[in-house]
């Protein structure tokens, strides 16, 4: 049956622990949230496609059935519509549509690859192309259109994470593997602090420099890699590293073990939140004082939700501004409170389902 009406939406997401992993091939442990982006479409007669983006006051419109030029960086509904043409999709008309959201935008919960992800499934829907039922093929052609297509330091955290749904952890090798994870978390507090981020200038700084020091340690250790234990002779080429690689390195590192440790966590036969609390906090150590891109307000804010009866809490995504969460069953509203005192805008969110037609 041709479809005329079409609705999609795809979830922002939270990174629980793993911050700038996922780039080097390192695991990552993520999950989906209750904040969403919506598109709603009605097919037309025309061959163009009309967007309206009534939350950022914009519009939108190109043709259906050629190669898109780009007008502006980072053009992602074209670089979709470009990334399944070349996969052989057609389009036999246009379709007139609205997008709306309640992500923080640039603030680390992954509005612009949740944005992609629901754009990529409404256009497979839309040519009723069977990759639509199919979380992981979505994921793969959301970072091609995000990524891939523009040259973009990242990696596929943000767009597995929203097309999959719920808690997940990511494992980068020769193939990537997908580990979906029991939820047994209860709320959060998702606070923006309000102040805009650089992430691709934040992700390709740490991403140099960390290769810079690989590069370098490879140099006395053929066989190192992020990947491998850390003995002595390790500790002792990362320790003759200049300053900011043996600190970004370190940082690497630690994250990866404690990224190990969360994962373990979510296998368990118990989930012990307390623990999980504290692995956040961890974490959080580790991208403020060796990634450092945790910045003074990000700091009060954690130390305000821990005061007002948060397990943990760490910074959401690549860093510099942003969000942060607060992992707070039970105190929600004291830690959302606590926040909202340090002008920002909490909100308390739930892990949610990947991307999905409405």
């Amino acid at each position: 049956m041709e479809r005329t009406e079409i609705k999609v939406s795809a979830p922002g997401r939270l990174c629980l622990l793993g911050e700038h992993q996922d780039y080097f091939g390192l695991p990552i442990l993520a999950a989906a949230i209750d904040l969403r982006i919506a598109i709603s479409g009605e097919k037309n007669s025309s061959k163009v496609f009309r967007l309206d983006l009534p939350d950022i006051d914009d519009q939108e419109q190109f043709p259906v059935d050629q190669e898109l030029p780009y007008s502006q960086e980072r053009d992602y509904f074209k670089s979709a519509v470009n990334i399944l043409r070349r996969e052989g999709l057609a389009f036999s008309s246009g379709w007139g549509c609205e997008v709306h959201g309640n992500i923080p935008i640039n603030s680390g919960t992954a509005s612009s690859s949740s944005l992609v992800v629901a754009w990529i499934k409404f256009l497979l829907e839309a040519a009723a192309d069977k990759r639509t039922e199919q979380a992981k093929a979505i994921a793969e052609l959301a970072f091609q259109a995000e990524v891939g297509e523009f040259q973009e330091p990242g990696g596929k955290m943000d767009h597995y994470a929203s097309a999959v749904g719920g808690v997940i952890s990511l494992h980068f090798g020769k193939t990537l593997k997908v580990i979906a994870h029991p939820n047994p978390l209860g709320e959060f507090v998702l606070a923006d602090s309000l102040i805009r981020k650089n992430t691709t200038g934040t992700l390709g700084f740490i991403k140099s420099h960390v290769l810079r020091g690989i590069q370098q340690i490879r140099g006395a250790l053929s066989e190192f890699a992020l990947t491998s234990p850390s003995g002595e002779r390790e500790q002792t080429e990362i320790n003759a590293l200049p300053e900011v690689e043996k600190r970004l390195v370190t940082g690497t590192l630690l994250t990866r073990d404690i990224t190990a440790e969360g994962e373990s966590l979510f296998q368990s036969s118990k989930f012990d939140h307390t623990r999980f609390g504290d692995l956040l906090n961890r974490q959080q150590d580790v991208v403020r004082d060796y990634l450092q891109i945790s910045i003074p307000k990000i700091d009060r804010m954690i130390e305000a939700s821990l005061q007002a009866g948060a397990l943990g809490a760490k910074i959401n995504g690549s860093g510099q501004g942003g969000c942060i969460f607060a992992y707070a069953p039970g105190k929600t509203q004291e830690v959302a409170e606590a926040l909202k005192a340090l002008d920002t805008k909490p909100k308390i969110v739930h892990i949610d389902s990947g991307v999905r037609k409405e």
